[in-house]
């Protein structure tokens, strides 16, 4: 469970971030779409773990490898941010965040099963 600490500070690592990856967004997803789901952060705030949504579903590895190559070089984007307000910038952790596939694939199930009416009675 988290603390309310917690929870307001990774929702603003997430809109600090959102503005950081929306100035050059060629450069952190490349051809891709990248969406940050959520942001949760740990107890002493010294790691935060981001939750990406990437499409295509294709590319999503190809853009976490490489978010993970420049993952200090957003952490110093993030650092003179918000610097003047926290003590520690926190390490980042990048991660697939595949509730919209997984939702995709069950409507598709759904939608392709044949229910046949209630017989009345």
């Amino acid at each position: 469970m988290e603390s309310k600490r917690q929870v307001k500070y990774g929702k603003q690592l997430q809109k600090d971030l959102a503005e950081i990856f929306q100035q050059d967004p060629s450069h952190y997803f490349g051809s891709s779409l990248g969406t940050i789901t959520g942001v949760t952060v740990s107890p002493d705030l010294g790691l935060a773990r981001i939750h990406l949504s990437i499409f295509p579903i294709s590319k999503a590895e190809e853009v976490f490898n490489h978010l993970n190559n420049i993952k200090s070089e957003v952490r110093l984007k993030l650092g003179k941010k918000i610097g003047s307000r926290v003590r520690i910038v926190p390490e980042l952790a990048f991660f697939h965040d595949d509730t919209q596939e997984q939702a995709s694939k069950i409507d598709n199930l759904i939608s392709k099963l044949h229910i046949p009416p209630a017989e009345e009675e």
